[in-house]
């Protein structure tokens, strides 16, 4: 049996405001074409298929249309909710969808009740681990007292076993969303910490034949059978390096043939740029970044002005800026940088920091306003004196 592993496909996600959809639809169609190049005959889906428990109608479009994509290839899917889903609304028609070839996992009920599937080996039994909330879930599982997700992890995994045991043991996938020790996340994750503790060992997946992770978004290997696929798109520029990838896992007679792994296409690369805006605009060093999403740290003396619209300009898909000016420690505190110096000179210093060096005209202007300033105190001073002497002289009287 031949199974394409992918994951936290996120429909609905925006990055920096840009709306994806177009980009995941893409992404999706290369999952499909990967399914009918390879002959692959079950997809496994481990949680956020959506970005959010309640989708547009736009991401349920597309998300349909990934799914149908998928079928028309060859294979059939198996799906879980993840920490982003609302499990009630993924599984909805859940029965209906399996009579096409679409399998939902996404109750607490349904983790030792798996989809079987066969090959001429025999049986696979492909279980389905929803994300576990241990506030939500330990009373189901009937673990009163669990508070950690790897309790609650293990409560619904002696369920499986059970299972497992009772059908002869047969070949076995799990689809499971969670953090399991030895995974590096990216930045894009939501946490899903629970009183300090959202790690699961890895050790609790001892025995399964193959473990398709969700939840982490760069594709890793946590030992030749627990695997993360990651997400088929990047959601940060921290993912910018990243390949995007599935993973096609080969079942034999024995449990585990072989893993390959396949990297996706690039949708729309990710490029961080630094230094000048007006070098920035015209540098031919970054024409290669025209048709990227682009996060932009400009180096200017002064705060460039509308630089996000001038960066749009040249890169249409610039979706990111922040000034960083290169002078001076950042770190110097306030009282160390003025000490010394006078009010004319660290007024100088600010106009030149937030906008520009100041004109002559602005500055006999502003050295009006402080004289005036000096002055105010002074009077306030004169005024207060003059009235404690009346007081004194009323009291003597």
């Amino acid at each position: 049996m031949r199974m394409l592993h992918t994951s936290d496909w996120h429909i609905g996600r925006t990055f920096h405001g840009v709306d994806l959809l177009a980009d995941q639809s893409r992404a999706l169609a290369a999952v499909a074409e990967l399914v009918a190049t390879h002959g692959v005959d079950v997809v496994v889906v481990p949680g956020d298929v959506y970005d959010r428990s309640i989708p547009s109608a736009d991401a349920i479009a597309v998300c349909n249309r990934g799914f149908e994509a998928i079928r028309e290839a060859g294979a059939v899917i198996v799906a879980t909710s993840g920490n982003h889903d609302s499990p009630t609304r993924l599984g909805a028609l859940g029965s209906f969808a399996a009579a096409g070839g679409l399998h939902l996992r996404t109750s607490v009920a349904d983790v030792d009740r798996p989809v079987m599937l066969s090959d001429e080996f025999g049986p696979v039994a492909c279980y389905g681990i929803p994300y576990l909330e241990p506030e939500i879930t330990r009373v189901e599982l009937d673990v009163p007292q669990a508070r950690s997700h790897a309790e609650i992890l293990d409560a619904a995994l002696a369920r499986i076993r059970a299972d497992r045991q009772r059908r002869g043991d047969p070949r076995a996938v799990l689809l499971a969303h969670a953090f399991v020790v030895g995974g590096e996340s990216t930045g894009s994750e939501r946490s899903i910490a629970v009183g300090g503790v959202e790690t699961v060992p890895l050790g609790a997946f001892e025995g399964i034949d193959y473990v398709a992770l969700g939840h982490l978004h760069s594709p890793q290997t946590l030992s030749d059978s627990v695997r993360y696929s990651g997400s088929p798109l990047p959601y940060s520029f921290g993912e910018r390096s990243h390949h995007k990838a599935v993973w096609i896992v080969d079942l034999d007679a024995d449990g585990l043939g072989s893993v390959q792994r396949y990297d996706l296409p690039v949708v729309r690369g990710l490029t961080q740029l630094t230094g000048l805006l007006d070098d920035l605009l015209i540098a031919a060093e970054y024409e290669g970044a025209r048709d990227d999403y682009v996060s932009a740290v400009l180096t200017d003396h002064a705060r460039p002005v509308e630089a996000l619209r001038r960066l749009k300009e040249r890169f249409p898909h610039a979706v990111h800026v922040e000034w960083a000016r290169p002078e001076g420690d950042t770190q110097l505190r306030y009282r160390e940088r003025v000490h010394g110096r006078g009010d004319s000179d660290i007024a100088r210093s600010f106009l030149t920091d937030v906008y520009s060096e100041p004109s002559e005209g602005e500055m006999t202007l502003i050295e009006r306003a402080l004289s005036a300033a000096r002055r105010e105190p002074a009077e306030e001073s004169r005024a207060v004196s003059a009235g404690g002497a009346c007081v004194s002289q009323e009291r003597s009287a």
